[in-house]
This record gives C-alpha cells, sequence and structure tokens, in this order.
C-alpha cells in the first residue's frame, strides 16, 4: 500500500480520478482471490460476442487452434475470377484481427494458428476461410 500511495502523491499533478479496484478493463473481466493474491483475466464475453457478430455462435468448439489436417499455402489463392469475387465477400481479415485482440491478452495458444492465418490476408481461400472459423 505505501508504493500505492506513494505512485497516487506523485499523479497528483494530473488530473485523474481513484476508481478503486477495477473488475473491467479493455473488454476483459478480471476476477481475484485475495487470499492468495491471485487475479485471472477473462475475455469469454468478448469471444462470445465475437462468434455471434460472424454467425459462428453455434459452432462446435476444438481442443486444437490449427488442427494438424490443415495445410495452407499459397498455391491454394483463388484461381479465378469467379473464386475472387466469391472470398472478396467474406471478411476474413476481420474476424482474424479481433482473434489477435484476444491472442495478445488472454489466449496465447492463438498465436501459431493466427501467425498461419494471417500469412494469407491479402489474397485468401475459401481452404484460408475454412482455417479461421
Amino acid at each position: 500500500m505505501t508504493h500505492i500511495q506513494k505512485l497516487k502523491a506523485q499523479l497528483e499533478k494530473f488530473d485523474i480520478k481513484d476508481l478503486r479496484e477495477g473488475d473491467k478493463i479493455l473488454g476483459m473481466e478480471i476476477s481475484r482471490d485475495k487470499s492468495t493474491s491471485r487475479f485471472w483475466l477473462s475475455q469469454e464475453k468478448y469471444v462470445l460476442k465475437m462468434l455471434e457478430k460472424f454467425n459462428m455462435a453455434e459452432v462446435r468448439p476444438v481442443t486444437t487452434p490449427l488442427a494438424g489436417h490443415f495445410r495452407l499455402s499459397s498455391t491454394l489463392y483463388p484461381n479465378s475470377q469467379e473464386k475472387k469475387i466469391e472470398i472478396s465477400r467474406v471478411p476474413y481479415a476481420i474476424p482474424a484481427g479481433s482473434l489477435v485482440y484476444a491472442m495478445i491478452y488472454t489466449r496465447p495458444d492463438l498465436a501459431y494458428a493466427l501467425s498461419t492465418v494471417s500469412r494469407f490476408m491479402s489474397n485468401p481461400d475459401k481452404t484460408h476461410w475454412e482455417t479461421v472459423k
């Protein structure tokens, strides 16, 4: 507490408010166990909202973010104008970016999968989209 009081004294020259303990920050919920001095961050509501936004609320969860059967490469790029038009209607970058936000704060297990699908942001194919989903 002495460190906190010292910091507050140093910050007095700025126009700030002490809102005490928070239970939410940047869309993340904060849970605390004071007896063990531990806290947890959760983005469950953010992820559920994201799933609803992309009409995927009823999807079945997987245990591995990028299963071994997904083989992504640049050879999968759309090779016809028809396929390019079809995939251009898919909001590929938006859900991938939303997942990156979750990965940064609470889901580091998604890092490899997202780095893989992010390679194809400029020219995704249907297989790439299925991998993001």
